[in-house]
C-alpha cells in the first residue's frame, strides 16, 4: 500500500496556498513532475467532479501530456454523465469525486462494475476529494476504487499517484490508509447513525468544517460555492440536527468523531 504526500496544510486545515482558477492546490509545479520522463509513459484519465473550475484547474495542472504523460480524456459533472463518458472513453485511471449529484462516487462504481473487473482493459479509479472522513474513504474504497487523495495533494504527487494507480497499487493520502486498514480488519458492521443520515452529502461537508473552525467565507473557497449557499446549509444541518448554534453543532461533530 503507497501513500502518496500531499501538499502541507495550513494551521486549521485549510489547504497550502489558497488555488487560484485554473491552478491546482500545492506548491509544486507538474514541470518538476520527478521521474522517467513523459516520452516513457502515458496515461489516459477522465475528470469527475462537480465544480468546474476544480476540473479546468487539474486539468492545467496535470494535463500537459508532453510534460507529465497524462492525457485528459474527458470530463464529467454528475453520476450519469461520468458513467456515459467513462464509457465511451474507456480511460485507464479515472479521478472521481466522492460527492456528485445524482448519488454520489459510490453509484458511479457501481455502475462501472464491469469496467473494473475488464479482464483485458480495466478501468481503475483513484478518489479525489476535499473530504477526509472515514465513512467517505472506506465507501469508495468498498465499491472498488484503488486509491483515494484529498484535494491538498500537490500537481507532481497527483501525476505519480495516477500512475500508480495505473499500475495496479493502492496510493492514499497520509492517514487515510489507516481508515481502510482498521475498517477492513473489523467484522463488525458500522453502527447506523440516524441523525448523521437525515444529512446530505454536502451538508455532511459543511457541517466537518464548521465543526473545524472554518468561517463562512472560507468554507465557501474550499467547497466551491457562494458564502449565501454555505449559510443555507447550516441553516439545513441545525434544523434536521435541531440544533441551536455552530458551538453546538461542533460538540455535536466532536461527539461523533466527525471532525
Amino acid at each position: 500500500m503507497t501513500e502518496a504526500t500531499p501538499g502541507g496544510g495550513e494551521r486549521g486545515g485549510r489547504s497550502p496556498g489558497e488555488a487560484a482558477a485554473g491552478q491546482m492546490p500545492g506548491e509544486a509545479s507538474v514541470g518538476q513532475v520527478p521521474g522517467e520522463g513523459a516520452g516513457e509513459r502515458r496515461v489516459r484519465v477522465v475528470l469527475v467532479d462537480d465544480h468546474r473550475m476544480f476540473r479546468t484547474g487539474v486539468r492545467a495542472e496535470i494535463g500537459r501530456t508532453e510534460l507529465t504523460g497524462v492525457e485528459v480524456v474527458g470530463e464529467a459533472a454528475d453520476v450519469e454523465e461520468a458513467v456515459t463518458v467513462i464509457t465511451a472513453t474507456r480511460p485507464e485511471v479515472v479521478l472521481l469525486d466522492v460527492h456528485l449529484p445524482g448519488g454520489g462516487g459510490v453509484e458511479v462504481l457501481r455502475r462501472c462494475a464491469s469496467l473494473l473487473s475488464s479482464p483485458e482493459r480495466p478501468v481503475r479509479f483513484l478518489a479525489l476529494s476535499v473530504s477526509d472522513a472515514a465513512e467517505d474513504v472506506i465507501g469508495v474504497i468498498r465499491g472498488g476504487a484503488r486509491g483515494y487523495v484529498t484535494k491538498t495533494i500537490t500537481g507532481s504527487d497527483l501525476v505519480d499517484s495516477v500512475f500508480r494507480v495505473q499500475e495496479g497499487d493502492a496510493v492514499f493520502s497520509p492517514r487515510l490508509a489507516g481508515f481502510v486498514l482498521d475498517a477492513f480488519a473489523s467484522t463488525d458492521a458500522p453502527p447506523v447513525d440516524e441523525d448523521l443520515d437525515r444529512l446530505t452529502q454536502r451538508e455532511r461537508e459543511v457541517l466537518r468544517l464548521i465543526a473545524r473552525g472554518y468561517a463562512y467565507k472560507e468554507i465557501a473557497k474550499q467547497l466551491f460555492i457562494s458564502v449565501k449557499t454555505v449559510e443555507s446549509h447550516v441553516s439545513a444541518v441545525l434544523r434536521k440536527l435541531q440544533l441551536s448554534n455552530r458551538h453546538e453543532l461542533t460538540r455535536w461533530a466532536t461527539a461523533r468523531r466527525l471532525v
